[in-house]
């Protein structure tokens, strides 16, 4: 009987190693588990030929078969059902839709790594959205079944909880500041996060720990020396996963990115979802230092990002379409501002609606619904308390009567009563406006 081969205790030669290894206290490969280190990643036909003749990948050499159904032209004669196709989607049919797509997708990631400041593509990795790099964090770094975990900071992105169930993985807790008597978000405000709780709840099983800036269903943005001191902490051997969905929407030079070259031991996730109104395309990024990225890479099927969605991406990224993006997010904060002062002012604040909540640093408001003035015995100074019982009347009454759907966040820590409205545009913050008012004055 053969002796199995023993499981590594080092990076594979392949791996990329990091210049200067800093935090000195991390090592990636005590926290990578050794089945993964040992892994052979799967080779794909594509990476070792993409020109000639193609006949190594069992493709159908003769093409995809879509045809449009035609659209009636006034005339009764039928005209060519790209008509009906959204422009931006027209070019995609005459991709090489027959052949299976880049593995590696290296000008999009390097698109990426200009847009954020980062040396090169090496510090790029895509994913079918945040959740498939959440999923795969979670499976590299976590054995199932033991009595290692993961830490969330709740109020918080439900999906951590939900990869970390369906992977047999712990999830400990450390809630965020929930009181805002020192205010909202920075170090020690609302939504802020208890550095020094985090660090107790720290145990050597701890593997990840996920932070969400700005967060969801918060909206606030988490101090970078906050994540900086838990990314210091020695006694934490795991890695920093920091999920920036809505950074875009918050201040310049907020963003984690700015620690990544020079730790180790985190991630930053961002999405094409949000301030690139790309969510229909799923496209998730992650960015850290090359070694711990090619290990992502070895363990990802092997085409997860499509040609359809990497050539929208790369269109996405150019300069002019750059700049139409940063126009749109600066018009949505605008909106943002003027829904806060419209839902701040004594009409709404007549019918029960608490002062926003959380910085404000997304393109959501967290908007507390209070008990009924008028329910309550007169007093010339009633104290209202947030309500989530009026909060999900009001949540369901405005999408099944009113055809405004926004999210109940009740259930949340710290959020009770909290609906999560969208900033939408101007017409739809209009409508959501005036119905909200009409069906305060009722329930």
């Amino acid at each position: 009987m053969s002796t199995p081969s023993p499981l590594p205790t080092s990076l594979p030669s392949s791996l990329p190693k990091p210049k200067t290894p800093h935090p000195p206290h991390f090592s990636l490969t005590s926290v990578i588990r050794l089945n993964i280190l040992a892994l052979h990643p799967y080779r794909c036909a594509r990476d070792d030929y993409s020109e000639g003749i193609l006949l190594d990948a069992n493709e159908n050499a003769l093409g995809h078969s879509i045809v449009l159904p035609p659209t009636p032209a006034p005339n009764g004669h039928a005209i060519n059902g790209h008509e009906d196709l959204p422009e931006e989607l027209k070019p995609t049919l005459d991709l090489d839709l027959h052949r299976y797509p880049s593995p590696s997708h290296p000008s999009l990631k390097s698109s990426i790594a200009k847009l954020r400041g980062l040396p090169n593509e090496d510090w790029v990795f895509l994913g079918v959205g945040s959740d498939e790099i959440i999923d795969l964090l979670i499976r590299i770094c976590v054995k199932p079944g033991s009595d290692e975990s993961i830490l969330i900071t709740p109020p918080t992105y439900g999906m951590y909880a939900v990869c970390a169930a369906v992977n047999d993985v712990r999830v400990d807790k450390v809630n965020l500041e929930l009181s805002g008597t020192k205010g909202e978000g920075g170090e020690q405000g609302r939504f802020s996060i208890r550095v020094a709780d985090v660090k107790k709840q720290i145990t050597p099983s701890t593997k990840l720990i996920f932070l969400t800036s700005p967060g969801n269903p918060t909206g606030t943005l988490l101090s970078l020396s906050s994540i900086r001191s838990i990314l210091d902490y020695q006694e934490f051997k795991g890695i920093v996963v920091v999920d920036e969905a809505y950074v875009d929407f918050a201040s310049e030079g907020s963003s984690a990115v700015s620690l990544v070259e020079e730790y180790e031991n985190i991630i930053v996730m961002q999405t094409l979802s949000k301030s690139f109104g790309l969510a229909a395309i799923r496209l998730g990024v992650a960015l850290s230092q090359p070694p711990l990225l090619q290990i992502l890479s070895n363990t990802k099927a092997p085409y997860n990002i499509s040609s359809p969605t990497a050539y929208l991406a790369e269109l996405a990224l150019k300069e002019e379409s750059l700049e139409g993006m940063k126009v749109k997010v600066n018009q949505l904060k605008a909106s943002r501002t003027n829904l806060i002062h419209q839902l701040s002012s004594p009409k709404f604040k007549a019918l029960g609606v608490g002062s926003v909540i959380g910085g404000n640093d997304a393109n959501f408001v967290l908007m507390p619904i209070l008990q009924n003035p008028s329910s309550l015995p007169s007093s010339p100074t009633p104290v209202l308390t947030p309500d989530n019982t009026r909060a999900l009347k009001v949540y369901k009454s405005l999408a099944e009567e009113n055809g405004v759907v926004v999210r109940f966040r009740g259930g949340e820590k710290g959020c009770e009563g909290c609906l999560r409205v969208s900033v939408g545009s101007e017409k739809e913050i209009e409508v959501f406006l005036g119905r909200l008012e009409g069906v305060l004055g009722r329930v």
